[in-house]
């Protein structure tokens, strides 16, 4: 088959009947989410269960996840959480708040998740650490204060996971004026030279055309440096 976009999603759909399959409350959820009108970008549903995974591998049970959107990725995590776990959502709308909170009911995780609303700049230094691992999907021009306050409220060992690093291809132009890609590059960078991570990167292609997702972990010389307030 020709490399084309149609082809990838067309494969990405296949590979996610095989290995995730349909699950009603999720299903529900993205259409309550469309229905409010919230932007399709939550993470697709192989990314969904990769979170879940990493969560299970990691043995989490405090997650930290930036930018909560309507619920769906926050409930990959929350189910991969043994009882006493908790996942800390940070969403910056009030509204896709509520859709969220209405998801995470239907999907019987609610009590496992606590929103925070506000900007992430603002809500990080309000939390105590540590969390056991961080999922980033939020604003991109932001990217770099996020994954600092990552470091800042994880522990040696957290694993760190930024999102829509791909950017379809355009991570490799330094003269981009385009914020997003800007905010990727320095987020890049930053995992790459940063001594308190370890980090690598995939491209995806896929039902989201091309993008791509970092996976880091906080060196054991860290320190971790968050306090609440």
């Amino acid at each position: 088959m020709e490399p084309t976009p149609e082809n990838w999603a067309a494969a990405d759909r296949w590979l996610s009947e095989a290995l995730v399959g349909h699950d009603p409350a999720l299903e529900e959820g993205l259409a309550a989410q469309q229905a409010a009108g919230l932007p399709a970008i939550e993470v697709a549903p192989l990314a969904g269960k990769m979170l879940h995974l990493l969560t299970r591998i990691s043995g989490a049970r405090r997650v930290l996840e930036i930018g909560t959107l309507g619920g769906y990725s926050t409930t990959w995590l929350a189910r991969a959480l043994p009882d006493d776990g908790r996942v800390v959502t940070i969403e910056a709308e009030p509204a896709n708040a509520e859709v969220a909170r209405s998801n995470l009911a239907r999907a019987g995780v609610a009590e496992r998740v606590e929103i925070r609303t506000g900007r992430g700049a603002e809500v990080l230094p309000t939390l105590e650490g540590p969390f056991d691992l961080v999922f980033i999907d939020a604003d991109k021009e932001s990217n770099t204060t996020y994954l600092d306050w990552a470091a800042r409220l994880g522990r040696p060992g957290t694993v760190v996971v930024l999102d829509n690093i791909g950017r379809d291809g355009e991570i490799v132009r330094d003269d981009s004026e385009d914020p997003k890609v800007r905010g990727t590059r320095d987020a890049l960078e930053m995992l790459g030279s940063d001594p308190r991570f370890d980090a690598t990167a995939l491209q995806t292609v896929g039902v989201k055309g091309w993008d791509g997702v970092a996976i880091a972990v906080i060196r054991a010389s860290a320190v971790p440096r968050g306090t609440s307030s």
